[in-house]
């Protein structure tokens, strides 16, 4: 596959069976054959994503040092600011181009989870800030739930399926703020090549070159979304629950021409992540005699600690 197809949320959501099946069948396709799709009719309403493009380019543009007061050590990286280079792909030395945030979940009616979870770090400086990163996660994490039930129905669940392990699942959405390039990198880029760690990632600001997809063939396609959609993509906790018959597609954010160097680039994903005693064994309508079970039984939690030691998160 050489495009990144495009679905529309109201479909699924319209009441009409026709175009409901529709909408499953096109992006059960698309994370069979390549693992992105572009997808309009979210939740995001464009007042909300205005807002929180304001207040993130507000955060990031604050002096170093007061952003460093942010940088909670000890969580590894879960909540608050991870600062430039921090964190690098899978197997690259090289820190990726960028410093982020990490909004967290907002448990309820959950103590045993708010005390597993870190608790969201406050701007105090921008309390405009983690306002709208709340209400942006709320939306992502519906526009997920939709999208994963519409995958449920896809592998012949429930199309419930997904739900009790979502709520209050360990999720995260990440404001990024790739800098202006100033030296010429030497094997550093924006971000370098690698697949998600979660079960499905929902991605703001793909609009404009940058985000390339690695398909089958090995080849890269520029990703570029039209600005009423999502890019979305299946990660490697889906992947694995299904015996790779939904795609884990590896990606990366190239670096800009030359003459672009002096801007900066802003997205941000959100990381649908499940609880983390979700179990990923491989389910039994993915395993038959042609495709053997692939992976080995794990808990999403203990999967998301072994990934966090291979980025340098967390330290051994």
């Amino acid at each position: 596959m050489n495009i990144i197809p495009s679905v529309n949320l109201k479909d699924f959501t319209s009441g009409d069976p026709k175009r409901k099946q529709q909408f499953v069948n096109a992006i059960g396709k698309a994370y069979e054959d390549i693992g992105f799709v572009a997808l309009k009719g979210h939740f995001l309403d464009d007042k909300l994503v205005d807002n929180l493009y304001g207040e993130v380019k507000n955060f990031f543009a604050l002096p170093l040092e007061t952003k460093r007061k942010y940088e909670i050590e000890g969580i590894a990286g879960q909540r608050g600011y991870i600062s430039f280079g921090k964190e690098s792909a899978k197997g690259k030395k090289e820190g990726d181009l960028k410093e982020f945030w990490h909004f967290g979940q907002y448990v309820e009616n959950n103590p045993k989870l708010e005390a597993e979870y870190p608790r969201n770090v406050q701007v105090t400086e921008l309390p405009a800030f983690n306002k709208a990163g709340k209400e942006t996660y709320r939306m992502l994490e519906k526009t997920a739930k939709y999208v994963l039930r519409a995958l449920a129905l896809h592998l012949e669940l429930e199309e419930t399926y997904f739900d009790k392990f979502i709520q209050n699942g360990n999720s995260i959405l990440r404001p990024i703020h790739y800098p202006p390039i100033i030296d010429e990198p030497k094997d550093a880029v924006r971000a370098a090549a690698h697949g998600d760690i979660n079960l499905i990632t929902l991605l703001m600001g793909a609009q404009g070159r940058g985000l390339q997809v690695q398909n089958h063939a090995g080849e890269w396609l520029d990703a570029i979304a039209e600005p009423d959609e999502l890019m979305i993509n299946v990660g490697d906790m889906l992947s694995r629950h299904t015996n790779n018959k939904l795609k884990s597609t590896i990606h990366r954010v190239i670096n800009p021409p030359r003459e672009l160097w002096g801007t900066s680039r802003y997205s941000m994903p959100f990381f649908m992540h499940p609880v983390s005693d979700m179990k990923l064994d491989v389910l039994d309508s993915c395993i038959d005699e042609n495709n053997p079970k692939q992976f080995e039984d794990i808990t999403a939690g203990e999967f998301l600690t072994e990934r966090l030691i291979e980025l340098g998160l967390i330290k051994k």
